[in-house]
């Protein structure tokens, strides 16, 4: 409630504090915090959302990624990855790495969309706005990358993941301020990817 998009959040404490709180240890005994984000973006229900794509990009990200809720069966929103919002909870939480999920799912794009910014009221920002009323007039501002259009399912280190997908991976890191430590490329432990 205190640093989401209010009302459509939730009233627990997901912060790394809350954390902290919840297990009944000082904060000063958490030495790291990976926040797990996707290579790109999806928001369940309703709320400002400003990558949000529709229509047949969203169906296509959204049935190659099975955005749907595991019990509900409810189609997830997909979007671009939205750098705005993981510098926001990177700065909430004090993010110490990223752990990034999902690689894979862009594996047939041609090219790929990045949110470095938004635009409020026609004036660029690079903050997230405090009030919901200004999330719901953002518009964001885009970077295209190019697309691997390459399986990155059998990739086990950084190295051999393809030039783009590392490139678009650098760009998250810079955009988030956040090094990232972990890379999935599949739902199985073996394809995790450590990086540094």
């Amino acid at each position: 409630m205190d640093h989401g998009t209010y009302p459509f959040v939730t009233s627990s404490t997901t912060t790394a504090g809350g954390a902290a709180a919840g297990v009944g240890i000082g904060p000063t005994l958490i030495d790291e915090v990976l926040g797990v984000v996707m290579a790109y973006t999806t928001r369940v229900g309703a709320g400002p959302f400003p990558t949000e794509l529709e229509g047949d990009e969203a169906d296509r990200l959204r049935n190659l990624g099975a955005e749907f809720g595991a019990t509900t069966g409810r189609p997830r929103r997909p979007g671009w990855f939205d750098g705005v919002v993981v510098r926001h909870a990177a700065g909430v939480n004090g993010l110490t790495g990223l752990a990034v999920t999902k690689l894979d799912v862009l594996d047939s794009f041609d090219e790929v969309l990045l949110g470095v910014g938004y635009q409020l009221d026609g004036v660029a920002t690079a903050h997230f706005p405090e009030r919901s009323a200004d999330i719901e007039r953002v518009r964001p501002v885009d970077e295209k990358e190019a697309g691997w259009n390459a399986d990155t399912g059998a990739c086990r280190s950084w190295d051999e993941l393809p030039e783009a997908a590392r490139h678009y991976l650098k760009r998250i890191e810079t955009v988030s301020e956040v090094p990232i430590r972990l890379v999935s490329v599949g739902s199985a432990r073996s394809q995790i990817i450590r990086v540094g």
